[in-house]
């Protein structure tokens, strides 16, 4: 009998340290950056955004519905920071550069430019990371958590933000920032 619970032990501890990773992940790097003074964070749960004010259809009610929460983190290129802003890119860009992550659009030059990533299968996309940069403002990252979120149907509630149907006022500080 106590060789068993012996055994079972030994079992859960190698489990338990075989499951253990020391890939770095987006989540974890969003929660390091919670205390980092050098970055702008916010946090939106999507029933923020789904307020009496938006002009919504049904449909991009039920799109909107998809998105569970999104995660917003930046870090903007002040005088005498930019060695550290090439680092903090770079951190950032190892992480969603995994091959988990799965690209979905890439465009810009050398200088700037954005990137489309998801988790997930094609139709069926559970996280969505917008990562954009510029090496004169800064770079911002997106991060839409989610169920079953499609891409023809994020494309649509892009256009509904466009129009103003969606009241996106919590991402003001970013986008002034960068001139979104």
């Amino acid at each position: 009998m106590v060789l068993i619970r012996y055994i079972i032990g030994l079992t859960l501890a190698a489990l338990t340290l075989i499951s253990c990773s020391n890939e770095k992940s987006l989540q974890r790097y969003l929660v390091d950056k919670q205390d980092d003074d050098s970055f702008l964070k916010i946090d939106i749960a999507t029933s923020l955004l789904q307020t009496d004010g938006n002009s919504l259809t049904e449909e991009e009610k039920d799109i909107l519905a998809t998105v569970k929460k999104i995660n917003v983190v930046a870090f903007p290129i002040k005088e005498g920071n930019k060695a550290e802003y090439d680092l903090k890119k770079q951190e950032l860009k190892d992480i969603i550069n995994q091959e988990k992550y799965k690209t979905l659009v890439k465009f810009g030059s050398n200088n700037k430019g954005a990137t489309l990533k998801y988790l997930g299968e094609e139709d069926a996309i559970d996280e969505l990371i917008v990562f954009a940069s510029d090496n004169e403002r800064g770079f911002v990252l997106f991060r839409l958590l989610g169920e079953d979120m499609r891409p023809d149907q994020m494309i649509k509630l892009m256009t509904s933000i466009d129009k103003g149907d969606v009241d996106i006022s919590a991402l003001k500080t970013i986008s002034k920032l960068f001139d979104m």
